[in-house]
């Protein structure tokens, strides 16, 4: 059997052997989707609502394991995997009203009757980055077999063990079996047959833009839809008439939290001009504080990279960088990486691409017109943050800036009752929110002739 092997990133240590499927494997897998979907379909949406509930109850029951679990794969400080399993248990229950709550509608029309359904795609294959592997996998599976889908998950090879688990988890909630499925494997091989098998007739993908562009090209050449959450590059705009201590004790959380390894991270602070030198002197001793360190202790606030070489990748930015300050991170096994303030420019490397680390650049900028400007300046358009006590500029500045989540005097991006998506090359579509399961449909228009003639 063709394996890979996944590594605890906190010791180096190997956890497990895990199968590398082959395209027939994958064909098996999604053929039994479609089995799945026929029946799961066909319940009586209340039957489907109950289901999810029960699988949601199951994940509860087992989030602890699931935490601990994520903190061995992953490297999350045990705080976070906690809130992330019990992210999935909630995300389940809000999507399980979903199931009898999917109306359709009724349009007035001449000569009968004219009225729309939501029908789902049938099979869904969706692909799951490795910062976040719970939480964002539930962000597709909940919403999508609410709908009426099957789902075939493709977790990333660092990271599958808390998907696998899941999987158990489905059946233990009584899913039937082949309706939700975990495989395990390449993204040239999984991924792109997700892309290629014609039963598979939604793919959503989050992971890099590099690849999404990719993914996105081939659904096209498929005609299949497509959901992409990619890269970002968020600002963190701190105005002058903002609470600077407020705004300076969440700037380290807004880009350290999972050690920087956050599409939404906030890796770029931009801070007026006039209260630049005050921002940096605050931010100094609120980095040096951040607790970096074993991701099994209640007070670890940051763990390791995921892996050797992503922290080669993320030491690169440094090259030809300006450190301000750096916060510390433990010797010896473990692929450690301390908190790093780097000050630059506009068109340095650091202020454009995603470093995905714990690094963080700090501009400056005049005035409101040339914070936006410099938050726009990026190819990328996903989260932000705006620091001001002015109702009238907060408005201003949200409307003006690119992005397709900003927090006001926050640096929160997801709630699962509220739309999550990226512009420009942070992504298509969106995911989360009350209308996601519509989102795993294709509309059904139907019109009745009631004419006597």
């Amino acid at each position: 059997m063709n394996t890979f092997t996944v590594v605890n990133p906190a010791t180096e240590t190997a956890l497990a052997e895990i199968p590398r499927a082959s395209e027939a494997e994958v064909d098996a897998a999604i053929a039994r989707a479609v089995a799945a979907q026929r029946s799961w379909t066909a319940l009586a949406p209340l039957a489907r609502a109950d289901a999810l509930r029960e699988f949601a109850r199951v994940v509860e029951a087992h989030a602890e394991g699931l935490a601990q679990l994520e903190v061995r794969n992953s490297g999350h400080p045990i705080g976070s995997a906690r809130w992330e399993a019990s992210h999935v248990a909630q995300v389940l229950n809000y999507y399980a009203g979903a199931p009898e709550r999917l109306n359709g509608r009724q349009i007035p029309v001449a000569g009968g009757l004219d009225v729309t359904f939501h029908e789902p795609y049938g099979v869904v294959g969706i692909i799951v980055p490795w910062n976040f592997p719970m939480t964002i996998a539930s962000w597709g599976f909940a919403p999508a077999l609410a709908a009426g889908n099957a789902v075939v998950l493709k977790p990333a090879e660092l990271t599958p063990l808390t998907a696998l688990h899941l999987a158990e988890l489905a059946l233990e909630g009584g899913l039937p079996e082949g309706l939700f499925q975990v495989i395990t494997g390449a993204g040239s091989v999984v991924g792109q047959r997700f892309v290629s098998h014609p039963d598979v007739r939604k793919v959503v993908f989050t992971g890099s833009t590099e690849v999404g562009t990719d993914v996105a090209a081939g659904c096209a050449r498929a005609l299949k839809p497509v959901t992409l959450e990619l890269g970002g590059k968020s600002a963190n705009l701190i105005f002058e008439d903002a609470d600077l201590e407020r705004a300076v004790a969440a700037a380290p959380g807004a880009v350290f939290d999972n050690a920087g390894q956050d599409c939404c991270a906030r890796s770029r602070i931009l801070v007026q001009r006039s209260v630049y030198d005050r921002f940096l002197e605050l931010l100094e001793p609120a980095v040096a504080e951040w607790r970096v360190g074993d991701p099994s202790l209640e007070t670890t606030e940051m763990g390791p990279l995921i892996s050797a070489s992503h922290r080669d990748t993320v030491a690169s930015f440094l090259d030809d960088a300006r450190v301000a300050f750096r916060g510390s991170a433990p010797d010896g096994e473990g692929f450690w990486f301390a908190p790093t303030v780097v000050l630059a420019e506009p068109g340095d490397r650091i202020a454009q691409e995603e470093v995905f680390g714990p690094v963080v650049a700090v501009l400056p900028f005049d005035d409101e017109a040339d914070g936006i400007r410099l938050a726009n300046d990026t190819v990328y358009g996903l989260a932000g943050s705006i620091w001001t006590e002015n109702l009238g500029r907060a408005i201003r500045v949200s409307r003006g800036v690119k992005s397709g989540v900003l927090s006001v005097n926050s640096h929160s991006s997801v709630r699962y009752w509220t739309p999550f998506g990226g512009m420009k090359a942070s992504g298509l579509g969106r995911e989360l929110g009350p209308d996601a399961p519509e989102h795993f449909t294709e509309t059904k228009n139907v019109f009745f002739a009631t004419d006597a003639s």
